[in-house]
């Protein structure tokens, strides 16, 4: 129980919840890559593409459903969570892969394996109740920033493919940006999906570990460099413009209806 200062010196016991839990990704260093699966990798993937679909459409109906149930109990009933979980870490798994992240090829399970070299912490719990039926509203920024983080990848996304390709493995800050992004994009929807009161955040990474303590994983703590930095606000920038500029061809592909006021013969 906490003290919190008052008036005139005197303090007041306030009640202190548990510190909200940040979802974690786990994904090894960036190691050497079949040449033939990189080249394949988008049309391998298309199967889980199509499974991810089903799953997302389960997935929207028990986030209805627990949108009402934690509205009056503050929590995901368990059945609904447990589905989300896993709904979450297939996703994750997919997009590693697809981003070339991994060379592995994603299980077409739902249960976390955990020698999959793409693990995926959540831990459901409490859940504020404004928060909750506010969600909508509340996600926007992270939204707008998942999003543009996505274009921005998708527009590099052939010469990141491409180097990859011809190198056999991705290089270091690419990893870093595109990590990045993958853990921010998982720290959403885990928001989205209820799985966690904690908002999305630590886009640009952490500072090392002190005294040299080894990390557990390459995105844990996720450190970027100077270039991966740089490249990831790079995401954000070609996002942005790659939104302006469909938003501006939407546009000019709009109607033109005009009106005929020439005299009929």
């Amino acid at each position: 129980m906490a003290q919190t200062p008052g008036p005139g010196g005197w303090t007041m016991p306030v009640e202190t919840g548990p510190p909200e839990f940040l979802p974690i990704l786990d994904i090894p260093e960036p190691g050497r890559q079949r040449r033939l699966t990189v080249f394949f990798r988008w049309l391998l993937l298309v199967p889980q593409a199509i499974v991810l679909w089903v799953l997302s459409v389960v997935a929207f109906f028990a986030v209805v459903i627990g949108w009402f149930a934690a509205l009056v109990t503050a929590r995901l009933p368990g059945p609904i969570a447990r589905y989300l979980i896993d709904y979450l870490g297939y996703d994750t798994r997919v997009i590693a892969s697809a981003s070339l992240l991994i060379d592995s090829y994603p299980p077409f399970s739902l249960r976390q394996r955990p020698d999959f070299p793409v693990l995926v912490q959540v831990r459901p719990g409490h859940l504020n109740r404004v928060a909750v039926f506010f969600r909508l509203i509340l996600l926007i920024p992270a939204a707008i920033v998942s999003s543009l983080l996505g274009t921005g990848w998708f527009v590099l996304c052939f010469f990141i493919w491409l180097w990859v390709l011809i190198a056999g493995r991705m290089p270091r800050p690419v990893f870093e940006a595109t990590a990045a992004y993958l853990r921010y994009r998982m720290r959403f929807y885990a928001y989205v999906l209820m799985l966690t009161s904690a908002y999305p955040k630590g886009l640009f990474g952490e500072e090392p570990l002190p005294g040299g303590e080894p990390a557990a994983s390459a995105t844990r703590p996720l450190v970027l460099s100077t270039l991966g930095k740089v490249l990831l606000a790079a995401f954000l920038v070609l996002g942005l413009a790659g939104h302006i500029t469909a938003d501006n061809a939407d546009f000019d592909n709009g109607p033109n209806d005009t009106i005929n006021t020439a005299p009929a013969r």
